[in-house]
């Protein structure tokens, strides 16, 4: 048992390959430090390798190819402070490698495409969020990558995405329905037709579940209120088509939430200060911290929208909930 950890805090990270995790967790690092953090990818709890799964015809997104009384026992035992050894999944060979040994730390965060599947995992999870891309981008994005980087043609690429769709749609997507925070990626409503399909330029929606304990959704103005803000003009540089922002109390999958929107892109992050100002609940520890955190990182994907953004704020709310997880009594576990 590790004595140095008053308590583990498991944070849930869910999403289809693709969808930007990478980056999420890299604005994580900022804020809880890497010494402090641990990041466990759930392919590890493949129970079947690439070739197995090949000759039983399912997708690894299948609950049946993957082994989740294994992925409960060691999060709940590393939430307890006790050692794990995690097996090793080999994206390479598509095979198992022998496990390794994982210590408690301040910070757990398992991420992958089940984090919130299981309820039994669900139950060990102190924050959970759910990147969410339309099929629009999705498909742009993969199109982009695989295209460019990996000499894919563009009908492979739609057949690989369709032959996903129904265990996507039955078993990942699903989650968003437990995550805390949803963080939503559309094409850009500032352009029609045709312009709006050849542009790069993403809507952003951070779907903030209500009457959660330790987390209070940001808002803009005023809580609750239903608020339309084109901020571009003096104190805000925008290019053409500019730059909209929303925010209003919403249903999301059963769940009052808060919305907040940004369609469209800053030009200029040095004058995010301006979006900062008007924005409350932040989880900032001072004026301008959520503008210094992507200044830092500006060449990261999405910095320039509201993906980067939202990260950077959902990163500060994790922050926030982590302290007041650590701060409060520990529980006393009864013995058996």
């Amino acid at each position: 048992m590790t004595t140095d950890l008053e308590r583990v805090v498991v944070i849930g990270v869910a999403g289809d390959s693709g969808c930007g995790k990478s980056t999420f967790l890299k604005r994580l690092t900022d804020l809880f430090g890497q010494e402090f953090m641990t990041v466990i990818c759930l392919d590890d709890y493949h129970s079947l390798d690439r070739k197995q799964r090949k000759e039983k015809k399912v997708t690894a997104l299948n609950p049946k190819a993957n082994n989740f009384d294994l992925m409960y026992e060691q999060i709940k035992a590393l939430k307890e402070g006790r050692g794990i050894d995690k097996p090793i999944y080999n994206h390479e060979t598509g095979e198992l490698d022998p496990p390794e040994r994982i210590e408690p730390n301040k910070v757990v965060v398992i991420e992958g495409l089940h984090p919130l599947y299981d309820e039994r995992v669900r139950d060990l999870v102190d924050f959970g969020v759910y990147l969410d891309i339309s099929d629009e981008v999705k498909i742009q994005w993969k199109i982009q990558r695989d295209m460019a980087e990996r000499g894919h043609r563009y009908e492979d690429i739609l057949a690989s995405i369709e032959a996903r769709r129904p265990d996507f749609e039955a078993y990942i997507e699903v989650q968003k329905q437990y995550a805390d925070v949803v963080i939503q990626i559309f094409p850009t409503q500032l352009l029609q037709g045709e312009a709006a399909k050849e542009s790069n330029l993403l809507r952003v929606r951070l779907v903030q579940k209500e009457g959660v304990k330790d987390f209070n959704p940001v808002y803009l103005f005023d809580e609750g209120s239903t608020i339309d803000w084109r901020p571009c003009g003096r104190k805000l540089t925008c290019a053409y088509p500019g730059l909209k922002m929303y925010y209003g109390p919403d249903s999301y999958m059963g769940n009052e939430v808060s919305v907040l929107e940004v369609d469209g892109q800053f030009d200029n992050l040095n004058e995010m200060i301006y979006i900062e100002s008007h924005l409350s609940n932040t989880s900032t520890k001072y004026n301008g911290e959520m503008t210094e955190l992507l200044l830092k990182h500006k060449d990261y994907p999405g910095s320039n929208n509201g993906s980067g953004l939202f990260q950077v704020l959902v990163g500060l709310k994790m922050r926030s909930t982590y302290e007041s997880l650590v701060s409060a009594p520990a529980k006393v576990a009864a013995k058996v």
